[in-house]
């Protein structure tokens, strides 16, 4: 499926780059091909996972550097792109995707758009939602990923009308991405243990992996309730299988 899909959130430790990686491993598991941009130069910490299956990009509103992102374009025609934004890049990829005329260009070459908005909960996240859906209204698909390892309760945001009714007009698919515990997180990270790798990974203990295997459910669940990715017929996520080592930084994954 040609798509781009934006993993965005405009500001930082909402939890972008921990989604992206999901979405990776998401498409790992069910076999979906898939291309993996680092955007975030000042902290790849994305494509650090992946070192041998990721290209870099960067938006930048400077003229030397107005064609870089163009490869992500390229890429969205013949497969699915994850592209991992770093923080306050909002006005770079908003001039990049207006400068070039992408929606219309989309259009014609059936690539579709999509952004996967993680928010942490706090005001300035959500309006920081509600300015990009009010900017690119239908034109892209936005989902709102609520981040509960960083918000437990949604009261708040579910009680705002103006950002309800946002979401009702524009029919705006609302995901809950799950905590993952900061034991097994802080083994990952430290280590830059892939989710493919890590459930072989020794340190994390076999309640460690029991918890890793929960999360990674549960959020493959939720990725699945958007409704944006179109699975292979055969293809039901199953966070529990393994894929074939040799395929772990491959493109696409197969099942053992």
């Amino acid at each position: 499926m040609a798509a781009i899909h934006f993993i965005d959130g405009e500001k930082g430790g909402v939890g972008k780059s921990l989604f992206a990686r999901v979405m990776v491993q998401y498409c790992i598991d069910n076999k979906l091909s898939y291309e993996l941009v680092e955007a975030d130069q000042s902290n790849p910490d994305v494509g650090a996972f992946y070192p041998d299956n990721h290209k870099t990009a960067v938006f930048s509103e400077s003229e030397r550097k107005a064609y870089n992102a163009d490869e992500i374009f390229n890429l969205a025609l013949t497969t699915s792109v994850i592209v991992n934004l770093p923080a306050q890049v909002y006005p770079a990829v908003t001039d990049w995707i207006e400068r070039n005329q992408i929606l219309e260009i989309t259009g014609k070459n059936k690539v579709k758009i999509y952004k996967w908005f993680v928010c942490s909960g706090g005001y300035d996240s959500v309006q920081l939602f509600m300015q990009s859906l009010g900017r690119f209204e239908n034109k892209i698909k936005h989902i709102f990923v609520r981040n509960c390892g960083l918000c437990d309760d949604w009261k708040h945001v579910d009680g705002r009308k103006d950002l309800q009714d946002l979401i009702k007009a524009y029919k705006v698919a609302v995901i809950n991405f799950p905590k993952f515990s900061y034991r097994e997180r802080d083994i990952l990270d430290a280590n830059q243990i892939n989710f493919s790798a890590a459930r072989d990974y020794g340190e994390l203990g076999v309640l460690g992996k029991q918890r890793l295997h929960s999360f990674l459910k549960r959020a493959s669940e939720e990725i699945e309730k958007a409704k944006i990715w179109n699975l292979p017929a055969a293809s039901i996520t199953s966070p529990t299988e393994k894929v074939d080592d040799a395929n772990v930084n491959g493109k696409v994954a197969t099942k053992k």
